[in-house]
């Protein structure tokens, strides 16, 4: 019996003790975690800019006044005077054409033509006699005649032959051949001692002025080619040269580019532009306003690009990412298409801490 009491009285303790323990356990409170602080953000507001919507296509510089230097006899060439890149002055001769056989036809022209002359001048005493002895009754006007028919005759011949020196003396020139005009030379492909034919590119004389861009366009854009069209020339880089306008519109599609030429005039330094020389041409269809974002507020995942904005819809601001189509640049900025619209307040700075849902404290 007293075995039971004491078993008792230990088990009332242990209940004792263990109540004591659960009320002093629910008697504490736990500390709840400190709320996030708000990231100090730069922000910018979401405003319209002109946006040009452009395309690019490669273009080539042309000289308006440009000549292909061809014989118009054949020979030997014998001198070259000039090299590629040179300028010349209009008149100056370029190469020269072995002459020698064509000047041993001017020599013999011009005996033809002085034997012709002294034909000519013996007929003409002739005549001068025969009509002294006819008018003295000494001959008859038969004689006069034929005096005077052979004078004319000899005549005939002297001018006839005089025409052929002059002929011939022309068809000298051109063994000299000539720049037509002020201008660079171009590409030289022929040597001394070649025989050449007025089939044969001796070389090209080029003005470096009055230059116009030749833009080839797609047909699938014919319709919104008009004059005017504005129209820039850029590096490759995309840094704008120079600011033109279309002057010209082919009104045939071109078969092997499948595209429809169109010109536009270069005003640009000399020193910028060479005949034949492939540039880009940015040609502008039409400006529109549009959004636009600073570049350094885009980030890209996976090649898509995202901006983060301040989103202040709850308590205080979060940022919160946005997927956008983004267009062409305008300066340090880029047009946006589509994932935003103005008043939207786009975070600009610490973007690489930021991640979707997280406090900001916007600063203008």
């Amino acid at each position: 019996m007293r075995s039971f009491r004491n078993f008792a009285t230990a088990a009332l303790v242990t209940l004792i003790g263990i109540v004591t323990l659960l009320s002093t356990g629910c008697g504490k409170t736990e500390a709840k975690p400190p709320a996030p602080q708000a990231l100090p953000v730069k922000i910018q507001v979401v405003g319209l800019q002109p946006v040009a919507r452009t395309d690019e296509y490669v273009a080539t510089v042309k000289s308006r006044r440009s000549a292909t230097i061809q014989p118009q006899v054949d020979g030997t060439l014998t001198k070259i005077l000039v090299k590629s890149g040179d300028h010349v002055r209009a008149g100056q001769v370029l190469m020269t054409i072995d002459p020698l056989k064509q000047q041993a036809t001017v020599d013999q022209q011009r005996s033809t033509v002085a034997q012709k002359k002294a034909i000519f001048d013996y007929n003409q005493q002739e005549v001068a006699r025969q009509r002294g002895l006819y008018e003295g009754g000494v001959t008859s006007k038969q004689s006069y005649d034929y005096a005077v028919q052979a004078f004319e005759n000899s005549k005939a011949d002297l001018d006839a032959a005089k025409s052929a020196v002059v002929t011939q003396e022309r068809q000298l020139a051109y063994y000299d051949l000539t720049a037509p005009f002020n201008g660079v030379v171009g590409d030289v492909p022929v040597h001394i001692g070649d025989y050449v034919s007025p089939q044969t590119l001796l070389t090209t004389v080029d003005e470096n002025a009055d230059l116009e861009a030749y833009i080839y366009i797609p047909t699938e854009r014919a319709s919104d080619i008009r004059m005017g069209l504005p129209l820039q020339i850029v590096t490759s880089s995309g840094e704008p040269i120079q600011k033109t306008k279309v002057d010209f519109i082919s009104q045939q599609v071109d078969n092997a580019l499948q595209g429809v030429l169109v010109k536009a005039p270069v005003h640009a330094p000399l020193d910028r532009f060479r005949n034949a020389q492939l540039v880009k041409a940015r040609v502008v269809w039409s400006t529109s306003p549009a959004p636009t974002v600073p570049v350094l507020a885009v980030t890209r995942i996976g090649g898509q690009p995202f901006v983060y904005v301040a989103d202040s819809s709850g308590n205080g601001s979060v940022a919160k990412q946005r997927a956008v189509v983004l267009g062409d640049t305008v300066g340090n900025d880029y047009a946006v298409n589509a994932g935003l619209k103005p008043g939207d307040k786009v975070i600009v700075s610490g973007i690489q801490f930021l991640v979707d849902g997280e406090p900001v404290q916007p600063i203008s």
